[in-house]
């Protein structure tokens, strides 16, 4: 297999991976986001701690979100970016990422997301994964209300 086809095959397992994780998200299933995930992955997600060290402790904080949040889930990316360089590939792109809540009512906000992935026995996995929003600097309060 020559290098542009290679590199094509690559990307289109990352997107299909990232499908993969969307589809469970929307449908709150755990064992799909997680299965997306290396053993070994470390996660900066928005909310709760500073980091998540391993697949179990990742598990524990989405089995948590998808509780914190009853109502079906929304996410949308744009301005997806793929690069992949051999083993390694890294992803940025912002996401609407929200839901209804107990009443029905929609909540959400605009995100930031990056994520690293390293191809293990020739499946891509994500090792890293990065979710963030602005904040303001001067009253510390994040900006719930950015838009792309």
């Amino acid at each position: 297999m020559n290098t542009a086809t290679q590199l094509k095959n690559d990307h289109d397992q990352i997107h299909e991976l990232l499908d993969t994780w969307v589809k469970g998200f929307l449908a709150k299933d755990v064992a799909t986001v997680i299965s997306t995930y290396a053993e070994d992955i470390i996660a900066f997600d928005a909310i709760a701690q500073l980091q998540f060290k391993g697949r179990e402790a990742y598990r524990k904080h989405w089995q948590a979100c998808m509780a914190m949040c009853p109502g079906k889930p929304t996410y949308e990316v744009r301005e997806q970016h793929i690069d992949i360089s051999g083993d390694l590939g890294l992803a940025h792109y912002l996401c609407y990422c929200g839901g209804t809540d107990a009443n029905g009512q929609p909540q959400g906000c605009w995100m930031r997301v990056t994520q690293g992935f390293r191809k293990q026995a020739g499946r891509w996995l994500i090792v890293h994964e990065h979710f963030s929003m602005p904040f303001d600097m001067e009253s510390g309060k994040a900006i719930f209300d950015a838009q792309p």
